[in-house]
């Protein structure tokens, strides 16, 4: 079986990066981090407890696990679609008949008849559109007022959430991407503040220089996540209504209990002991603030005075702290042990025949390693970047999404691709065998980089969508330890009186909001769930119901919202 192996690779080495098992590369450290950071396993307990803080959200009800719930993925069911350029309709419930949202008469030819083409995007519900008003410290909602400046997301007078135009990709695995986001735009050197690593964009944090406070420029490389981190919870669209500053944010999350509203297990694999036997969030001696000096140095932060507006040091350097936590948490998030590590590892019992198979499809007659090559299954990754790292494969028209330029976006990891659909970053096919297909015709547009036509029997479709699947590490599948997580509540839609008529929500501030359907995932300890995961092919088909799968989104939130 080891000369099998080694035949599989030979043949994959002449086309991309050889396979190899992810426990064979180490995870990139930030060179210089030790500046900034003195515990860094109290780092990565800061940064869970931050990513999956729904009190973050200006609406004191979304975190950034609010798109990033499942396998490090989105798996929402409504209100998931947005078109830049294209009425489409409000709140619409995803269904299996709308995907592909190009579908072609022969799936496996790019010249056959159209059935039907859609520029819509499967993305991620965010924020609704409000401006900002001010932080009431001790309260986790912030005060706004109404934006209704786009009404393609309102109906009936009635304001919905927003959606993101792209597809939201898996955290996990995340700290490989030498880039982040679909464009790159989240660079891998981190300048303290903004996704774009320029210096001209960040003005430096305060630290204590021989007792007197300083600015001082951050350069961090091997950052991508933490420069990706800075992005959402600022944006607009996303976590934050239009205004809101980092020093605000600060001095919220500092007035506020650490996940006071979400339950968080005993078990939990990084805050279980600090968590509450009874009750919700963390124990009291915890705050956001005593969690920064436990992981930070104390030049950032043991500064009492007032520094600019009328904010502490800490509040002011609340950008770093945020990005390089939230990048030390999912730095734990590598997912090295599925059946394809174990068989890369020398157990020949790993994969199954028919798993073989699908790898040697996956190298040859596929070409799939001339992107998604390496360990990591991408050529953006740190260890295998190449000139393939950002292709344009044809998923839409350049003139919808540019992407990082041309319509090329980034060659994006593949492990626990099972579930994290549906695929491409405008979220267009819904299982894995339509994702093949996709390459078996070349992409739906011209034109594209390198990607030729090739013709696989059925029996061979069903061999490479299993190897696809031998990519997920049971851990993902069943959210054990390091996957495990707080309590979550998420929008999954909004309330209709009849089909296509909005129901209003309850009276207050924002009297033009849409009534909305929360659901709650319970809190899992390191041990992890009893049921799997499901797919999204799953989600559409309402197969696993009974229990047979996790995260149905049928429970109650029973989180006290503000």
């Amino acid at each position: 079986m080891k000369l099998a192996i080694g035949l599989i690779l030979l043949i994959g080495s002449a086309i991309g990066q050889p396979l190899r098992s992810l426990k064979t590369v180490p995870v990139p450290q930030p060179p210089g981090l030790d500046n900034y950071v003195r515990d860094r396993v109290a780092l990565a307990a800061l940064g869970k407890a931050l990513f999956w803080e729904m009190q973050a959200g200006s609406d004191g009800r979304t975190a950034c696990a609010t798109c990033h719930f499942h396998a490090g993925a989105d798996h929402r069911p409504q209100n998931q679609i947005a078109d830049p350029f294209n009425p489409f309709p409000v709140n619409l419930p995803l269904a299996a008949v709308a995907f592909p949202l190009r579908a072609l008469s022969d799936p496996t030819n790019r010249n056959s008849q159209v059935l039907w083409d859609s520029g819509m995007r499967i993305g991620s519900a965010g924020t609704f559109r409000r401006i900002f008003g001010q932080i009431i410290p001790g309260q986790p909602a912030e005060t706004g007022s109404e934006g209704l400046d786009k009404p393609e997301f309102m109906l009936g007078g009635l304001q919905t959430r927003r959606v993101t135009s792209r597809n939201a990709p898996s955290a996990f695995n995340a700290v490989y991407s030498i880039r982040g986001f679909w464009d790159g735009r989240a660079q891998r050197f981190f300048n303290g503040f903004t996704p774009s690593g320029l210096a001209a964009d960040a003005p430096g944090i305060w630290v204590v220089k021989d007792g007197v406070l300083v600015r001082e420029q951050v350069r961090l490389d091997n950052s991508s996540l933490a420069s990706q981190a800075v992005g959402p919870i600022m944006d607009h669209l996303e976590m934050s209504y239009a205004g809101r500053t980092w020093p605000q944010l600060g001095r919220k999350l500092f007035s506020l209990a650490p996940l006071a509203l979400q339950q968080v297990s005993v078990n939990d694999s990084a805050l279980g002991t600090m968590a509450r036997a009874e009750g919700r969030g963390l124990a009291d001696r915890f705050t956001y603030l005593s969690l920064v000096r436990a992981a930070f140095a104390p030049r950032l932060w043991e500064s009492t005075e007032s520094v600019e507006e009328g904010f502490t040091q800490a509040e002011q350097n609340f950008s770093l702290f945020w990005g390089l936590a939230l990048q030390a948490y999912q730095s734990t998030l590598v997912s090295n042990d599925s059946p394809f590590d174990r068989f890369m590892d020398g157990d020949t019992g790993a994969l199954t025949a028919q798993e073989q198979q699908g790898m040697q499809l996956f190298q040859t007659t596929g070409r799939c390693t001339n992107c998604h090559g390496g360990a990591e299954f991408s050529a953006a990754s740190f260890s295998g970047a190449n000139n393939r790292a950002f292709q344009r494969t044809g998923v839409r028209p350049t003139t919808e999404d540019a992407g990082s330029g041309n319509g090329a976006f980034k060659s994006i990891g593949l492990r626990n691709v099972e579930f994290t659909g549906p695929y491409f970053h405008n979220g267009g096919q819904a299982t894995l065998e339509q994702v093949v297909e996709f390459y078996m015709r070349a992409g739906d547009f011209t034109p594209t980089n390198n990607i030729r036509t090739f013709r696989l029997a059925t029996d061979e479709k069903a061999a490479l969508v299993a190897f696809l699947k031998a990519l997920s590490d049971d851990r993902v599948r069943y959210e054990r330890a390091p996957f495990d997580h707080p309590e979550l509540c998420v929008p999954v839609g909004h309330v209709e009186r009849s089909p296509g008529v909005l129901a209003a929500g309850e009276p207050g501030p924002f009297s033009l909001d849409a009534a909305e359907r929360w659901r709650g995932l319970s809190a899992v300890g390191a041990g992890g769930n009893q049921a799997p995961l499901r797919t999204f092919d799953e989600m559409l088909r309402g197969a696993g119901a009974n229990g047979g799968r996790a995260h149905l989104l049928d429970e109650a939130c029973t989180a006290p919202l503000p």
